[in-house]
């Protein structure tokens, strides 16, 4: 039977109201929450357990947060990353997590009680294996590559992935890093802001190669059937770059938040990241990822830096980056 819109209307508004559903405010980067990203089946599956409502507020996390202070409507942050907990920590904007780092399985013991891991990944420079015939095995192969090799990196002042860059040849050659970077600098076309341009000059046939992450060739193996993208994998070892996620102290929903840090940690959350974000779950272990990620290569060193470490490290990492790419 048909009711006419009038009718529907005053039976509706003749029903006792429903309790208006709690809102778990999240701070994501953009690619978090896009529909492309992991976010929207996350929200979907945690409001699902919670039966709140979860609201993503994207832009970049950590500066927005640091602007906004004790004002910030976030409740939980994530998309933070490794290197920049220690400037994330002294803001004394977040909160303890609450969760058992036991259940996480990283290449690194995780200690760290206030940023929650959710994936991983290595650094590394992805390249067409169909246009290039022997990738470097390791940096300083990279290095000695003819100067017209083509090779796109991301800014370090802008990007995560570019700071990674920076600490890993820090890392790697230390009171040399400047001289590594003069051998690097011919071969570098462009640098972009962010990952997204660099990665989109790379598959347009820009560049031979693009800092990117080893988990990288996975997209295209999966989504479009490809297996011309690879990982060089260099034996000297890769830059791990962990992603995190924290509540805030000024939450005005801290059961909600605290819940949300519990999910992370659950194979609900854990088994989107592998083909929602393309990146290693933090919590699963390999046994459990798709096969495509347990075939991948991976190197056998990881390179991973403490807060205070990264933090010493980067000032002068930069200038070195900045000055070898001014000549």
């Amino acid at each position: 039977m048909r009711i006419s819109r009038h009718a529907a209307g005053l039976a509706i508004a003749l029903l006792p109201s429903a309790a208006a559903a709690e809102t778990l405010t999240v701070y994501a980067p953009d690619y978090f929450a896009s529909e492309w990203g992991p976010g929207p089946a996350i929200e979907a599956a945690f409001e699902a357990e919670c039966g709140c409502d979860l609201e993503y507020v994207t832009g970049d996390v950590l500066p927005r947060l640091l602007l906004e202070g004790e004002r910030t409507r976030a409740d939980v942050a994530i998309g933070l990353y490794s290197d920049v907990t220690k400037k994330a920590r002294e803001s004394g904007l977040f909160a303890p997590h609450g969760q058992d780092n036991a259940a996480l399985d990283l290449p690194v013991a995780w200690e760290d009680d206030t940023f929650l891991p959710f994936d991983w990944s290595y650094m590394a420079f992805v390249y067409d294996n169909t246009r290039l015939d022997e990738p470097p095995a390791s940096f300083d192969e990279l290095l000695a590559m003819p100067d017209d090799t083509r090779i796109v990196i991301q800014d370090p002042r802008t990007s995560e992935s570019g700071l990674a860059l920076l600490l890993w040849v820090k890392a790697l050659y230390a009171d040399e890093a400047g001289a590594a970077w003069e051998q690097l600098e011919p071969k570098i076309v462009t640098v972009t802001k962010g990952w997204s341009e660099a990665y989109g000059l790379f598959t347009d046939g820009e560049a031979d190669m693009v800092l990117s992450f080893t988990t990288s060739p996975a997209y295209h193996i999966v989504v479009e059937e490809d297996e011309t993208k690879s990982a060089a994998i260099f034996e000297e070892g890769h830059y791990l770059y962990v992603e995190l996620a924290a509540m805030l102290e000024s939450t005005d929903q801290p059961e909600l938040a605290r819940e949300f840090m519990a999910f992370i940690l659950d194979p609900a959350f854990q088994q989107i990241i592998p083909e929602g974000n393309w990146s290693y779950p933090s919590a699963l272990p390999p046994e459990e990822w798709p096969d495509v990620f347990r075939e991948l290569p991976r190197p056998e060193t990881g390179i991973f830096l403490q807060e205070d470490e990264a933090a010493v490290l980067r000032d002068e990492a930069i200038e070195e980056w900045r000055g070898a790419l001014s000549r």
